[in-house]
């Protein structure tokens, strides 16, 4: 008996969340929330990742626990990743003509430490 089933797998967008907490006592609680990814014993925050769609109740949830201090998101998946076109160019710096800034471009060369 052979069973051909098609899973779907596609690719969910997720978020991280930084919890800033008095005590770490309480970590199992958090875990309900979604994947802890790192907890920070010294600083005393715990960065926790979930779905992009849980977010918003998922925060309001998290920031109304008494032993949590604050919540932050993370702005990573709000940053445009694609610098290809910005590496050189005075597009990278992103400076008006109207500041008086000007942008010179030069070539440069590396050299290595043991050559100096």
């Amino acid at each position: 008996m052979q069973v051909n089933e098609e899973k779907d797998f596609t690719i969910q967008k997720r978020r991280c969340l930084v919890v800033w907490v008095y005590s770490l006592k309480q970590l199992k609680t958090l875990k309900r929330y979604g994947l802890i990814h790192y907890v920070s014993r010294r600083m005393k925050y715990v960065v926790i990742y979930m779905n992009e769609e849980d977010i918003e109740s998922s925060e309001a949830k998290i920031n109304g626990l008494h032993f949590v201090r604050k919540v932050e998101r993370s702005y990573r998946p709000d940053v445009e990743m694609n610098f290809a076109e910005k590496i050189g160019t005075k597009a990278a710096y992103q400076y008006e003509k109207e500041e008086g800034f000007e942008v010179e471009e030069l070539n440069t060369q590396i050299r290595l430490a043991e050559n100096v």
